[in-house]
């Protein structure tokens, strides 16, 4: 009997097992869920005070990227045309005025000489025919600039033909310099030689039919010097070739989308910051900076704010957190590097504000 009373309670207590078990499992739960809960605000409250402290050296900041001064350069063509040879590769110095590609102008050629044919034989016929007074100097004044700009254009041939031994040696070239000097000087007495005609145009008596065929004909030789000059594509300023977007054989055209090279001007790079329009208030221009780039940790690059744009308007750059690029209205901020050192264009920076100084200040 008493064995029976003992067999039923130990099938009463198996029944109640697991509704202790998980009773005791929820015990547990929740007293780890308070323990980490508890850790976690002892261990970040430091972190966030050494945040919000860590702010407070900075007025705002701003993302931005690395340019040139000058800007990004698109050289593009005038003219339709076959690209004959590309005179530069990227990373290449250039000059202002040095060929960079030329275009095919067979025919061109042809037309020039032609018409400097034309212009030799209409010379001829003039000066058979005597002038006297006022006709005579008219006569030599249009002579002499017709003789400078001649002069200008062997000049800056000469130019080329040293930039192309220049660029094929890669060493300094006295030749070079010279040929620039020339170039110069020849441009020089044109403009001198042209102000001169003018003064004896105005002054002249009406020219006879012999001295407008050849006004005529030298007009014509302009026109085709100037069409032959648009395949010879130039560099407008002093530079660095950033990149290079055509290879021989292919078509050059204005409408192309895509530039046939980038240049700049990398001997001065700042930084095009978009500024949050609720922080404009508190920058000023001549306000120091310090740039950093992600491509260089642990470096800063001083500057200052050299203007702040009058516009506001949606941001280009990548925004930064969770906002949408459409979300943030910005002020165009440019800062003047004082030195960029490895910085490279097109490089993204982020740029912090000092808080009420300037960058002579700071000196």
């Amino acid at each position: 009997m008493n064995f029976l009373k003992y067999y039923q309670g130990l099938i009463a207590m198996s029944k109640r097992w697991p509704a202790v078990v998980t009773v005791l499992g929820l015990v547990v739960a929740a007293g780890v869920i308070i323990a980490v809960a508890t850790m976690t605000r002892v261990g970040t409250a430091p972190q966030n005070k050494t945040a919000g402290s860590a702010d407070k050296r900075w007025q705002a900041v701003a993302p931005g990227r690395v340019e040139p001064r000058s800007g990004q350069i698109k050289v593009a063509t005038a003219v339709i045309g076959l690209v004959d040879k590309v005179l530069v590769k990227a990373n290449d110095p250039v000059f202002a005025g040095e060929p960079l590609i030329r275009l095919a102008d067979d025919e061109l050629s042809a037309r020039l000489a032609a018409a400097e044919a034309q212009v030799a034989m209409r010379k001829r016929a003039r000066d058979d025919k005597a002038a006297t007074g006022a006709a005579k100097d008219r006569r030599i004044a249009r002579d002499a600039a017709a003789d400078a700009e001649q002069a200008v254009y062997e000049a800056r041939s000469a130019v080329d033909r040293a930039a192309a031994k220049w660029r094929a040696t890669g060493k300094p070239d006295a030749g070079l310099t010279a040929a620039r000097s020339a170039l110069a000087r020849a441009q020089d007495r044109l403009a001198k030689q042209q102000d001169d005609l003018r003064r004896n145009e105005a002054n002249g008596p009406l020219p006879t039919a012999l001295e407008g065929q050849l006004s005529v004909a030298r007009a014509e030789y302009t026109i085709a010097r100037t069409a032959l000059d648009k395949m010879t594509i130039r560099a407008p300023i002093d530079g660095t070739v950033l990149q290079i977007n055509v290879r021989a054989g292919e078509l050059a055209a204005p409408a192309s989308l895509q530039p046939l090279l980038l240049l700049a001007d990398l001997s001065v790079l700042r930084v095009r910051a978009e500024l949050d329009e609720r922080d404009l208030g508190s920058i000023k221009v001549g306000q120091a900076v310090s740039v950093r780039a992600a491509a260089f940790p642990g470096r800063e690059f001083e500057g200052s704010v050299s203007s702040i744009a009058p516009l506001v308007e949606p941001g280009r750059l990548d925004a930064r957190g969770i906002r949408e690029q459409t979300d943030v209205d910005v002020v165009e901020v440019m800062v003047e590097l004082a030195q960029p050192g490895p910085l490279a264009v097109g490089m993204k920076a982020d740029v912090y504000f000092h808080p009420d100084k300037s960058s002579t200040d700071k000196r």
